[in-house]
């Protein structure tokens, strides 16, 4: 089998699986966004929701760690939330599916976490640090692989939400930048350590890659050991003494 024809091969059998889980990824992903709208249609009719919110500082407000991602402070929070869930999540689980299930929860737990932390106050809820979390995993795979398809996997997500990078900076008020650089220093971290998790997509393969190895060329560099070196002259025996010549001195 030649180059072209391995290659050709084992990009179809790579495409395949892509699809595969690109279809998985997205029913996923799906589902994500149809319990946000449950939870969201819910809230303040079924259980109030300042008590399930991130409240920094507060052993109460631990809980939200949990929850707070379920929950949204309005229809237009939610859409954008649930719009990037459903491009992200779909990228990142078609491309990176077993990186993708490793650092979803951590995201998850870190992003809300890391809030708790440093946040000065108020009540943080909505899936924004996890979005965010999962914008920074998919921007540190495409650096750390720098294969074809995660960086094509980067370019998208800039692509659908670039703006992302710069919500991790206080901009507008009532918006948790903290839950934003919470949610992207840790999906930044998980991107850089899950990314030899999934498998890369295949590389193009010239004759010279499938000829194997020989060492004749080196062989013929290399040289002989001193041993198996002919001996071409020896040394006089100067065992008789040595011969002294006399130089006369001139007459003055």
């Amino acid at each position: 089998m030649d180059a072209e024809t391995l290659y050709q091969t084992r990009s179809a059998a790579y495409l395949g699986r892509v699809k595969q889980q690109f279809n998985r990824a997205l029913t996923i992903s799906l589902c994500w966004v149809a319990v946000l709208l449950a939870v969201f249609l819910m809230q303040d009719r079924l259980f109030a929701t300042r008590p399930l919110a991130i409240q920094p500082q507060k052993i109460e407000g631990l809980i939200g760690v949990l929850t707070a991602p379920l929950m949204h402070g309005s229809f237009e929070h939610l859409a954008s939330n649930a719009f990037a869930i459903l491009i992200l999540g779909t990228i990142a689980g078609s491309l990176f599916p077993r990186a993708s299930r490793a650092a979803l929860p951590v995201v998850w737990i870190g992003s809300g976490l890391g809030t708790w932390f440093i946040s000065l106050g108020g009540n943080h809820i909505g899936a924004s640090g996890v979005t965010v979390g999962l914008m920074f995993f998919l921007i540190a795979q495409g650096l750390r692989r720098r294969d074809r398809m995660s960086l094509t996997g980067l370019m998208l997500a800039l692509f659908f939400f670039g703006g992302m990078v710069l919500s991790v900076l206080p901009q507008e008020a009532g918006v948790s930048w903290e839950y934003h650089l919470s949610g992207a220093m840790v999906g930044f971290v998980c991107g850089l350590a899950f990314a030899g998790r999934d498998e890369r997509a295949p590389e193009r393969l010239y004759s010279w890659d499938l000829e194997p190895e020989t060492d004749d060329a080196d062989t013929e560099l290399q040289l002989e050991k001193p041993q198996d070196v002919p001996v071409l002259w020896h040394r006089p025996d100067a065992r008789g003494g040595d011969n002294v010549v006399p130089f006369r001195r001139p007459d003055s």
